[in-house]
């Protein structure tokens, strides 16, 4: 099996998950609690916030607050900021090419009284610079743009969004989850004031997540209750998936720059071969992109076909659009903000790699690939 897939899900790092198991059964205390099992689950809560803070380079651990999911750090962004500061201003602004966690709540906020302005990209995925500064007003609360995308790997060009943003708007948001632990990561220096991070796709459990929180940013709880999480996210602390993200987030702090080099090395020479298919092309930025995230897209046959090809045949795992939303079979809202038309954006192939993955990978892929495309297309009707 080749996986490589790992925008989706990653495997738990083994070394991280020989460190977190103890919070399963052993040292089960509530972090809330006041005797020694309780402290200690405590301790190992405040250690891993610092870790996930050290990964971001954020002032305090006290500006990261733990989450459930992804989904729930964009929501408790997105919702607590505009429902706090509405009273400053009811205008939004959001990137076309953001995950469907970004995009709904948006959405939701625009039907309750929000104005919301959807920023265009180009057709590598960039930010439309000159939009966004004309867009941006006294009136913005909120502007939400991915660090980086996961399903066309892009990334975008944060100070200068950050610039643009508190120029005349007021909080800037950023969904990192395909970006932490890939690529260099500042808030301070980047001047991000609420940013999203995902434990599985830094090697950790599923089940946790954070949200940076700049000093001085104000925000409302979306979920009430007793008062956890300094009263934003309420609810008992999930100590092993967190644990584990703490962990994981040391690890890719440390192992960074040499995990970057190696998966570029890997992706490039994946690219390269893939790219000799015929009608074969590469989506995102050629170069500002993700180092273990290489994206094409095939003439006259469906991305679905690919990946259901290249698994049952070959055993090698890989994506069309995003998989929060690929049941859909909805041509990805990302392929047709880049300008692709529906039956392009239908071809779509999405390769993510992991630590798994080696050179030895390239060959394998890049030979399967070829075939499933032959094949597919002396059967396709197109």
């Amino acid at each position: 099996m080749v996986y490589l897939d790992h925008a989706a899900a990653s495997p738990v790092d083994p070394r991280v998950l020989a460190f977190c198991s103890r919070y399963l059964a052993g040292d089960y205390g509530n972090p809330s609690a006041l005797y020694s099992l309780g402290l200690s689950a405590r301790q190992a809560l405040e250690e891993a916030r610092e870790r996930v803070a050290a990964l971001i380079h954020a002032e305090s651990p006290k500006s990261i607050v733990f989450t459930g999911s992804a989904t729930e750090s964009n929501n408790l962004a997105i919702r607590g900021t505009a429902l706090r500061n509405r009273k400053e201003g009811t205008h939004l602004i959001v990137s076309a090419i953001e995950h469907i966690s970004v995009m709904n709540p948006m959405k939701d906020l625009q039907k309750a009284g929000f104005d919301l302005t959807v920023a265009p990209v180009d057709g590598e995925g960039v930010i439309d610079a000159a939009f966004l500064e004309e867009a941006v007003s006294a009136e913005t609360t909120l502007v939400s743009i991915n660090v980086a995308n996961d399903e066309i790997g892009t990334v975008e060009p944060v100070r200068e969004i950050s610039r643009i943003v508190h120029e005349q708007g007021r909080y800037l948001h950023m969904n990192a989850t395909a970006a932490a632990g890939r690529v260099p990561i500042d808030v301070v220096r980047d001047g991000i004031d609420l940013l999203t991070l995902s434990s599985n796709d830094l090697g950790g459990p599923r089940g946790a997540a954070a949200l940076y929180i700049a000093p001085g940013v104000r925000i409302a709880s979306v979920m009430p209750g007793g008062g956890q999480e300094r009263g934003l996210r309420s609810g008992t602390e999930n100590l092993f998936a967190i644990a584990g993200m703490g962990e994981a987030a040391r690890y890719a702090g440390a192992e960074m720059a040499e995990e970057m080099a190696r998966e570029q090395a890997i992706r490039d020479a994946l690219v390269r071969e893939v790219l000799t298919i015929d009608e074969s092309y590469l989506t995102g930025h050629p170069t500002d992109r993700l180092p273990n995230h290489a994206s094409f897209r095939f003439s006259r046959i469906e991305g679905e076909s690919i990946l259901l090809n290249l698994d049952t045949l070959f055993g090698i795992q890989v994506a069309t659009g995003s998989a929060c939303s690929s049941r859909t079979l909805e041509p990805s809202h990302v392929l047709l903000a880049i300008g692709l038309a529906h039956e392009e954006a239908h071809g779509s192939v999405v390769m993510s790699l992991g630590r798994q993955n080696t050179q030895a990978d390239v060959p394998v892929v890049a030979d399967a690939m070829a075939r499933t495309v032959e094949r597919l297309r002396s059967i396709s009707p197109l």
